[in-house]
C-alpha cells in the first residue's frame, strides 16, 4: 500500500468534538474551583493560567499531529492516527485541591500562589522529560494485561461510568444523544447527509434541549440561560517568573510526583494501545512530547500538566487522522487565549455532550478485551479493582463533602471502610499495570516474574507511590511512614513475593494453559 498521507478526514469531525470538549471542561472546571472555591482573583486566573495551561494543549497536538504525519509518510499510509493529548484530568483537581488552594489560603497572596504553581508544573515537566527515556523498557517487559488492563479500567470505571450520570440530568436530551452517537459511532450506522456521529448526536441534544427549556419541560423547570461571551486577549509567552515560587514548590512534590509518574505510566499504556490499533509509535518520543508540553505550560503561566489521552483506538474508529489534533490544539490554545471557552461549555448541555465520551470509554475497553490473550483475561480483571476503588473514594468524597464531613469524622466499621477503600484506590494507576503483569505472569505459570512485580509493589507502597494512607495520595519518606499500615502493606506483598520464589524453586517451570 502506498497511498498519500492525509491531514484531514469526515472522521476527523467525531474526534475533534470528543478531544475538544474534554480539554475544554478541563479548562473551565479548574477556574470555577480557584475563583469559586478558593476566592482567587478571577483576573488572575483568566488571564495567566488558563492561558499558560493550553499553550501545552497547543504545542502538544500539534507535535502529535506531526508525528502521526510523518509516520503516515513512512509506511505510505492515509489511516493513521494521531495520539490525543490534553490535559490530565485527575491532576486538575489534584492542584487545586492539593497545591494552589492550599497555598493560596496560607498565604492570601495570588501572585505567589501562581508563582508556586507554575513551578510545579514546571519541576513536573523536567521529571517527566528524565522518566521518558525508560518508557520502551517499561513497555518491553510489562504484559499486555498491565499495559492493557490499567487503562481500560480508567475508560469503563471513570470515562465512561462518570459522564453516564450526566445523562439523567436530562433524559430526554442525554439518551437521544446517547442513541445517535451509539448507532452512528458503535454501529457504524450511516447517519443521513453522511452527518458525523459525534456532531449529529451534539446538535439533536442541544436542539431538544433548548426546545425542552422553552417550554418549561426541562427536569425541575430548569431554563437555560446563554450569556454573552466575553472576549479578551491573554498572551503567554515563556519566562522565569516561576522561579520566586520554586522554594514553596518543593514541599509539594509529594503530591505533584505521583501525578506525573501516573501519566507516564498512561504514556507507556497508550502507545501500546495504538500500537494496536495499527499506528505504531516510538514510546519515548510520545513521552517526550507529553514532559516538553507540561513543561512550555508551567513557563508559560500554566497551572495543569498535559498528557497523552487512552482514546487513540476510539478516536481511529470514529476516523479520525491528524485533523481532529491539530483543530482541537487550535481551538483551546486560541479559546484560552481569546477568552471564548467558557461561553461554549455553557452553551453545551452536558447530558448532549456526555454520550462521547461513553462511546469512548466502550471502545477502549473493547479493544483491551480483544488485543490480550484470552488465558491473561483473569489479570485484565483483576487489574479493575484499584480503579473500582478510585471512583467509590470520588463517591464518599463527594457524598461527605455534600454533608459538611469528612472522613475523619466517620467511625467503626465506614470509617475502616473508608481507609482501606483510600489505600486502595490511591496510585491506583500504577497499582492496575502492576497487578496485571504479576497476575498474567502467574497465569503463565512464571511465579518467579510474578514474585519481581509483586516485590516492586512492596517498594513502591513503602513510599506511597501505591497505596498511600494519606488522603492527598502523596508520597513519603519510607523512613517516616504516616500510619502503620504502610509497613502491614508492604509484608504482605513482600510475604506474597516470596512464596511465589518458593514454588518457582520448588517446581519446574511449566507450560502455560492454553
Amino acid at each position: 500500500m502506498n497511498n498519500k498521507p492525509a491531514l484531514f478526514a469526515l472522521g476527523d469531525i467525531n474526534a475533534f468534538f470528543g478531544l475538544m470538549l474534554d480539554n475544554m471542561s478541563d479548562l473551565v472546571i479548574m477556574a470555577a474551583i480557584l475563583t469559586g472555591v478558593f476566592g482567587m482573583p478571577r483576573d488572575l486566573v483568566l488571564s495567566r493560567m488558563l492561558p499558560g495551561s493550553a499553550v501545552g494543549v497547543l504545542a502538544g497536538d500539534l507535535l502529535y499531529s506531526w508525528m502521526a504525519w510523518r509516520l503516515a509518510r513512512r509506511e505510505g499510509r492515509d489511516d493513521v492516527t494521531a495520539m490525543p493529548l490534553g490535559l490530565d484530568t485527575p491532576s486538575t483537581f489534584g492542584m487545586a485541591f492539593g497545591v494552589i488552594g492550599p497555598c493560596y489560603l496560607a498565604t492570601r497572596d495570588p501572585l505567589l500562589t501562581w508563582q508556586v504553581a507554575m513551578a510545579t508544573i514546571v519541576l513536573m515537566g523536567v521529571f517527566k522529560i528524565a522518566v521518558s527515556f525508560c518508557g520502551p523498557a517499561l513497555r518491553r517487559a510489562i504484559p499486555r494485561a498491565g499495559l492493557l488492563g490499567s487503562i481500560a479500567a480508567v475508560a469503563l470505571l471513570l470515562i465512561a461510568y462518570l459522564p453516564f450520570l450526566k445523562l439523567f440530568a436530562s433524559p430526554v436530551v442525554g439518551f437521544l444523544s446517547l442513541g445517535i452517537v451509539f448507532i452512528s459511532l458503535l454501529a457504524r450506522f450511516r447517519l443521513p447527509l453522511r452527518l458525523p456521529g459525534a456532531l449529529a448526536g451534539i446538535l439533536c441534544g442541544t436542539a431538544a434541549y433548548y426546545l425542552l427549556g422553552a417550554f418549561g419541560l426541562l427536569p425541575g423547570g430548569a431554563h437555560p440561560f446563554l450569556g454573552a461571551p466575553r472576549l479578551a486577549l491573554y498572551l503567554p509567552w515563556p519566562s522565569l517568573q516561576f522561579l520566586p515560587g520554586l522554594p514553596r514548590a518543593i514541599g509539594y512534590l509529594p503530591l505533584a510526583i505521583p501525578f506525573a509518574l501516573a501519566t507516564v505510566v498512561g504514556g507507556v499504556d497508550v502507545t501500546e494501545s495504538a500500537a494496536i490499533a495499527g499506528d505504531d509509535y516510538h514510546t519515548r518520543d510520545i513521552l517526550l512530547v507529553e514532559g516538553f508540553a507540561t513543561l512550555l505550560a508551567g513557563l508559560c503561566g500554566g497551572v495543569i500538566q498535559s498528557c497523552p489521552y487512552i482514546g487513540h483506538p476510539a478516536y481511529k474508529e470514529m476516523g479520525g487522522r491528524c485533523g481532529y489534533t491539530i483543530a482541537t490544539g487550535i481551538f483551546i490554545g486560541l479559546g484560552a487565549i481569546c477568552g471564548y471557552l467558557s461561553f461554549f461549555v455553557n452553551l453545551l448541555p452536558e447530558a448532549a455532550v456526555a454520550p462521547i465520551l461513553i462511546f469512548i470509554g466502550i471502545e477502549i475497553t473493547a479493544q483491551a478485551f480483544e488485543a490480550t490473550p484470552v488465558r491473561h483475561y483473569r489479570a485484565l480483571v483483576i487489574s479493575f479493582v484499584p480503579v473500582i476503588a478510585c471512583l467509590i473514594s470520588i463517591e464518599f468524597g463527594q457524598l461527605l463533602g455534600g454533608l459538611g464531613k469528612s472522613a475523619a469524622d466517620l467511625t467503626g466499621e465506614l470509617q475502616a471502610t473508608c481507609s482501606a477503600t483510600t489505600v486502595l484506590g490511591n496510585g491506583f494507576i500504577v497499582t492496575s499495570l502492576l497487578w496485571g503483569a504479576a497476575f498474567a505472569q502467574v497465569l503463565d505459570h512464571k511465579p518467579g516474574r510474578a514474585a519481581l512485580w509483586l516485590a516492586l509493589c512492596a517498594l513502591f507502597s513503602l513510599c506511597g507511590v501505591i497505596h498511600s494512607p494519606l488522603p492527598s495520595g502523596a508520597i513519603f519518606s519510607p523512613l517516616a511512614p504516616p500510619s502503620p499500615m504502610v509497613w502491614q502493606v508492604a509484608a504482605g506483598y513482600g510475604v506474597m513475593s516470596l512464596s511465589f520464589l518458593l514454588l518457582e524453586w520448588w517446581h519446574p517451570p511449566l507450560a502455560p494453559p492454553e
